[in-house]
């Protein structure tokens, strides 16, 4: 079946600059034209119900890029009818961002509604964010703020506090399809007017490897469209083959120094323990492809190995401390093999906490409780003055008793290391 055989849904005719990218035409102008988000947008969802109703509070939308944060603030604006004020974070200083919410204070004791759109807002420092304390709270902006990076760690709590907070997901490869369908088929504002004759195949490589972000999705059909089209010739006809000549190399998301690398090693070390070696080894391998530091995730794989398998099965430590080292004399690409089977046989291993609840249970006590002292008897006394201090005297060695022999070692009775049913 053709992929554009389905009905496409109308689109507005408010047209952008034809020298515009396809991305930036294709934006959406509307909130039924809006793909993906449903969740919140869909029908019946709390964001889609607020801006239909008119009752926008200040906003912060996180998540990844090309998934329509921008066009959603623009969307709001319109349906809003406030004055649309965009800011980027990563160019904008101080002074001007004053004169922005000065203009707001005026246009709202004139009856006009402001919506400052601050785009990357986890680039502004903290007094550029504090800046915006005080009007987002007297109502003289509404603000949508948008960033890829968690606003829990970026953004300031009290600016937090006084806004809504909205996580937008990576688009459905359905959802870059329609879009990509669309920007096929627009006359007006996509690439219909041309005559593109494209191989369903083709589609969906795209699709794939947009991984979610429709702004990576468009801007790749409009270069491999530029490139294929031929002067003089009628029909432009783009295959497979075309496009993976464009595509070398499959372009993941994830952020070395943001969410996606927590998140992906949380997964990886939750599977390894969870004792599932498929998953291990496919968040090993969206690691390693992403170019994670092998020497980090070897690492990991030593604490998993002591945590979570202990003395259930003590050869996981000798194995990933093997692995580490030898990841450290290898290096990539043969270390991936190594960690590999290093993290599949601690995904394998029995598993038992017991140590780490041990040391755990124990720190604790010794924080919180008063510390207990040594008893004389173990205390050293390999100097002459200590045994006039009574220290040794009274010792049991164990191996005089066949190897062990009952006596006090703590002050007061303690028990740390609970072995479990198999006596790990």
């Amino acid at each position: 079946m053709s992929l554009f055989a389905d009905p496409l849904p109308p689109y507005p005719t408010t047209i952008s600059s034809k020298d515009s990218p396809l991305a930036h035409r294709m934006c959406p102008l509307t909130i039924d034209e809006f793909v993906g988000q449903r969740h919140i947008l869909g029908e019946g969802g709390v964001l889609r119900r607020a801006i239909d109703k008119d009752v926008i509070s200040s906003i912060i939308l996180f998540g990844p890029s090309g998934t329509g944060k921008t066009a959603l603030a623009r969307i709001i604006a319109n349906c809003t009818r406030s004055d649309f004020k965009g800011l980027n974070a990563a160019t904008v200083g101080i002074d001007e961002l004053k004169k922005t919410l000065n203009l707001a204070r005026k246009d709202r004791s004139a009856g006009r509604k402001t919506l400052l759109f601050i785009d990357e807002i986890h680039r502004f420092n903290k007094l550029q964010q504090d800046a915006l304390l005080p009007d987002v709270e007297q109502g003289n902006i509404k603000l949508i703020a948008a960033t890829v990076e968690n606003p829990f760690f970026y953004v300031n709590k009290a600016l937090i506090s006084r806004s809504q907070v909205y996580e937008f997901k990576p688009l459905s490869e359905d959802d870059i399809l329609l879009i990509l369908k669309r920007a096929l088929a627009d006359r007006d504002r996509g690439l219909g007017a041309k005559n593109i004759e494209i191989t369903d195949d083709a589609v969906q490589y795209m699709v794939l490897n947009a991984e979610g972000d429709a702004r990576r999705a468009l801007n790749t059909l409009e270069f491999i469209v530029a490139i294929n089209e031929e002067e003089g010739a009628n029909k432009i006809y783009v295959d497979l083959t075309r496009v993976k000549e464009v595509i070398q190399k499959k372009s993941i998301r994830y952020d070395k120094d943001g969410d996606d690398h927590y998140n992906n090693i949380s997964a990886f070390i939750k599977s390894m323990r969870g004792s599932d070696p498929d998953a291990t080894v496919y968040y090993l391998a969206k690691m390693l492809y992403a170019g994670e530091d092998p020497r980090f995730i070897s690492r990991r794989i030593l604490i998993c190995a002591s945590e979570d398998v202990g003395n259930a099965d003590p050869m996981a430590l000798v194995v990933a401390t093997s692995a580490f080292k030898a990841v450290e004399v290898i290096g990539m690409p043969e270390a991936r093999i190594i960690l590999a089977q290093a993290a599949i046989y601690v995904a394998l291993a029995k598993k038992c906490n017991a140590s780490y609840q041990a040391i755990e249970n124990a720190l604790k006590d010794v924080q919180e409780e008063r510390t207990l002292d040594v008893p004389d008897h173990l205390k050293d006394n390999h100097y002459r003055e200590a045994k006039g201090l009574g220290y040794g005297e009274g010792y049991k060695y164990p191996h005089d008793f066949g190897g062990y022999v009952q006596q006090e070692y703590l002050v007061s009775k303690k028990r740390y290391y609970l072995r479990d049913p198999e006596g790990h």
